[in-house]
């Protein structure tokens, strides 16, 4: 079993990531830094968003980046704070990108 990478330190290398690639991104809501889950709200500065969140198949123990919700920018955002209000430890990361690139199916970030 490998070690699991803690969230802030995920969250600080996929900022990273992104601001190598020219995406602007910032934390819209503080997690647990320890075992706060994550998920990435792709804004398309078009009114239109997207959530994802990381799945985890339990049949072959691989993760993905699954769709949470997409839309309207407000739904998607209702549907964000629905989120936070089950869990105060979860981190929302939004990310801005016209071309809607994210890096999420990148290599090493499932």
């Amino acid at each position: 079993m490998s070690p699991r990478l803690t969230a802030e330190f995920w969250v600080t290398a996929y900022l990273a990531r992104l601001r190598l690639a020219g995406i602007p991104a910032f934390v819209v809501a503080h997690g647990d830094d320890t075992a706060g889950a994550v998920l990435v709200k792709l804004n398309t500065l078009d009114g239109q968003a997207r959530a994802f969140q990381r799945s985890f198949d339990l049949a072959t123990g691989a993760r993905a980046w699954v769709v949470l919700a997409e839309g309207e920018e407000r739904a998607v955002d209702a549907a964000l704070a629905r989120q936070r209000g089950f869990d105060p430890d979860l981190w929302v990361i939004e990310v801005e990108d016209r071309a809607a690139r994210h890096l999420l199916d990148e290599d090493g970030l499932a």
